[in-house]
């Protein structure tokens, strides 16, 4: 198992670098959050072993279980939708949560994280499909909601999350990929944020090397690395 694992870890790695080649960044850019979402403990230790140092999870309550069993010292990133009832467990459990969604999650986060004397660094669900059985913040409502977080003293507000709709040639999901990146640099340009956002947290086991492209600075790799969930 655990040299399965490793060996699947460099494949992913050797297909970063070429992404980032090929649009001329350095690999080093880019980090690789190994999300193990119905993922067993063994098999994210073996990762660990293998060198990973980032972590997914997509709910609190799965988390929380896995987290206290594996007492490693990785960084643990919430990768899916937060209610707004497990925002208090998720401040305690995670280095960055990628999915703020709403200026009411915002401001709890900022209070909880605040009670708890640590800023938690979060990055800004973006909706970039309007697709109904997705989170994210509206495009059109993004710069109003990155004004209203720009004054919460204990969110560090880091960039910019999307997940894109599912199409099986990555090629088709450019477009939302090159969208998220503009919507960065609107952001940028309007100066709300010191210093600027730089990240992007896009990109899943289908399509990372496309998003890589376009400008990723965090990508979510479950599928790849730890091949297909169990039910």
């Amino acid at each position: 198992m655990s040299e399965d694992i490793a060996e699947r870890i460099a494949q992913v790695r050797e297909r970063m670098r070429r992404a980032a080649e090929r649009a001329g960044r350095s690999p080093e850019e880019i980090t690789l959050v190994a999300v193990t979402k119905g993922v067993e403990v063994a098999r994210i230790r073996a990762a660990i072993a293998a060198g990973l140092a980032h972590f997914g999870e997509n709910r609190v309550q799965e988390a929380e279980s896995k987290i206290a069993e594996i007492a490693e010292p990785v960084t643990w990133h919430l990768v899916g939708h937060l209610q707004s009832n497990k925002a208090r467990k998720a401040v305690g459990l995670f280095q960055m949560i990628h999915s703020v969604d709403s200026v009411r999650l915002a401001e709890r986060l900022d209070r909880l994280a605040g009670e708890r004397g640590r800023p938690i660094p979060v990055l800004l669900q973006v909706d970039l499909a309007g697709e109904p059985t997705k989170f994210g913040i509206p495009v059109e409502h993004l710069i109003e909601v990155a004004q209203a977080c720009r004054s919460l003293r204990h969110l560090q507000v880091r960039g910019l999350m999307a997940i894109p709709p599912y199409f099986e040639d990555p090629e088709r999901v450019r477009p939302y990929f090159r969208r998220l990146a503009e919507c960065l640099r609107e952001l940028n340009a309007r100066e709300l944020f010191e210093p600027p956002l730089g990240e992007l947290s896009m990109g899943m086991s289908h399509d990372f090397e496309v998003a890589i492209e376009e400008g990723a600075t965090l990508v979510r790799i479950g599928r790849a690395i730890f091949g297909e969930r169990q039910p």
